[in-house]
């Protein structure tokens, strides 16, 4: 009897590692801060209140950004509401170069452990990977939920844009490193990829046997476009290079790329709409988009 009362503690008490993982998480590309964008009117300090307030809106558990550079990084940190972060700057493993942050909320996840490696020949050190045109750094973390005490594994990355050798040995380098450094624990992996959903890259990934694409597996989608906008909201393509891959046994809920964007004014005189009641004065305006890229934001079970 004993032994039978024992047994079935233990089964309680591991019920939350098996069933209480519920997450919201996501991934952006925020664009890095530069004077080109601010001429063309995409202003870093509008652009950073958008992302921000589009966050604390939709308020994920944790999610990957790319393309953070410092002080993008303590701007965010600023206006966000209880995140702290993860992350260095990839070309020197301090501050220098974009961040592949990850961002988590304090008040529902904890960082238990947390690393980082470069996607190149040396992986522990600084330094452009095979013919990329750029250093590419991944960020990784080992978090708790406080909700269920249930632990998982997040990496966030940033892969060339340019190197397609790169990019395949980068993939290849960073399922080695979840197997190594995750082992069976559950496993989510976000970034800028920089390859559709078409691409043999994508597919090292999705044939892992490790992970799968959250967008192929969700439940629910909502998913007009695809993740890239070049800062043209008048823009549509199918083509995903933002990917959320998560464990086989993860339960993908919801899945959702969000095309939220922002006006800013032009002079003109008011206007009335058609069928709007006439308290009401139109403006024109140009809608602008926070970044080049959309976020994507998936619920998990």
């Amino acid at each position: 009897m004993k032994k039978l009362i024992s047994l079935i503690s233990v089964w309680f008490m591991a019920i939350p590692y098996i069933f209480g993982l519920e997450l919201y998480v996501g991934s952006y590309n925020i664009r890095y801060h530069n004077q080109e964008d601010d001429n063309n009117g995409d202003l870093w300090s509008k652009r950073c209140q958008v992302i921000c307030d589009q966050i604390n809106f939709e308020h994920p558990d944790i999610f990957g950004a790319q393309e953070v550079l410092h002080h993008q990084l303590g701007d965010m940190l600023k206006r966000l509401d209880g995140y702290g972060y993860i992350g260095v700057g990839r070309d020197d493993g301090k501050e220098e170069g974009e961040y592949a942050a990850i961002f988590y909320d304090k008040a529902n996840i904890a960082l238990d452990k947390s690393g980082h490696f470069w996607l190149s020949e040396t992986p522990d050190h600084p330094g452009l990977g095979w013919d990329a045109a750029c250093i590419r750094i991944c960020t990784w973390g080992r978090f708790r939920d406080l909700r269920t005490d249930s632990t998982f594994y997040f990496f966030n990355l940033h892969t060339d844009h340019v190197g397609v050798t790169a990019r395949r040995e980068a993939a290849k380098l960073v399922v080695d490193r979840i197997r190594q450094i995750a082992g069976d624990s559950p496993v989510i992996l976000t970034g800028d990829f920089n390859v559709d959903q078409h691409d043999e890259t994508y597919a090292i990934f999705t044939d892992s046997g490790i992970l799968k694409d959250s967008y192929e597996n969700a439940r629910l989608r909502f998913a007009e476009n695809g993740t890239f906008n070049s800062f043209d909201p008048d823009l549509r393509t199918d083509s995903r290079i933002d990917h959320v891959f998560v464990s086989p046994w993860l339960s993908v809920d919801r899945y959702g790329i969000l095309t939220n964007g922002y006006w800013t004014p032009v002079v003109s005189d008011a206007m009335k709409g058609s069928d709007a009641p006439q308290q009401i004065d139109f403006h024109k305006a140009k809608r602008r988009l926070p970044s080049d890229h959309y976020p994507v934001m998936v619920r998990l079970k």
